[in-house]
Formats: C-alpha cells, structure tokens, sequence
C-alpha cells in the first residue's frame, strides 16, 4: 500500500480508505463490519472513514466496536467522521457552533473513541457565517475530540 500525506499535513494516510457510508448499520452488522475492516488493515489501509449521519449515527456505533473488538492499537489508524446532518431539530443540522460541537461529541460517543482524526464539514451552511464555523472547528482541535479538520463536498 501507498501511503501519502492528507492535503498539506503531515498525517499519511494509505491511498485507499474503507468508508461506511451504505454498508454498516444498513446492511452490515458488527461481524461482518470486523471482517471487512480486517481485510483493509490486512492490505495496508489505515483510513477509516465516516459520519453522524450514515445510517443514521449507527455506521459510527458498528466501527468503533468493531475496531474496539479487533484490538487495534488507535495509533495505528486514522478515523474521520463528518458533520452537518446530525438529526431532526433546527439546531441538529448545518455548521453552527452549537452543531458542531454537539455533533463531534455524539460522534464521538457513537465511536467510543476519545478523539478522531480528522473532522470534515460535510456540506457548505449557507446559513451560518462561515467565521463561526471556523471557530467551531478550531475548538474542535484545541479540545484534543480531533487532529484536523477539512471540508467535504464543497
């Protein structure tokens, strides 16, 4: 496996990642998802990829056990999740600040990890001033719940 550097950082992360967007929690359960993952580990892949909303926060709930039960060393791989669609009130969605920080701590919960790799805003919030969803991030990183924090899809 290749691996390279994720954008202008420093993190290496292998040319491919395993995501979990349509098979954990939808169509995979936990020990179909350990196998899955082992399999990628097994040819070199260390990026994991996923978000609050994949099935609905359960994708998250399905990786981070499967790989709390693999026993793999945390150092060892790196894990995203992305923010935007957390759930149904007004203030569950978008990139505000109180979504963000409330969103990466479910997240995080639903990973059972103590912090992620990297974040990604999942969407552009036309409604919040993208100032505010700086910050948020930024706090984000100086609150040790992630390394980096990037932008999908915009």
């Amino acid at each position: 496996m290749q691996y390279n550097n994720l954008g202008k950082s420093g993190l290496k992360v292998s040319q491919l990642s395993y995501g979990a967007w349509v098979s954990f929690g939808n169509q995979l359960d936990v020990k179909e998802a350990k196998s899955l993952l082992q399999c990628c580990r097994d040819h070199g892949v260390n990026f994991f990829d996923n978000a609050e909303i994949y099935a609905n926060g359960r994708a998250e709930e399905i990786m981070g056990q499967a790989i709390r039960e693999l026993g793999w060393k945390r150092s060892d791989i790196v894990v995203s999740t992305k923010i935007f669609w957390g759930g149904q009130g007004p203030n569950d969605k978008g990139l505000s600040r109180k979504h963000i920080v409330e969103g990466t701590r479910a997240s995080l919960k639903r990973l059972d990890m103590e912090y992620v790799d990297v974040i990604y805003c999942h969407r552009p919030d036309v409604c919040t001033p993208i100032e505010e969803t700086v910050r948020a991030m930024n706090h984000v990183i100086d609150k040790g719940w992630a390394f980096y924090w990037g932008t999908s899809e915009w």
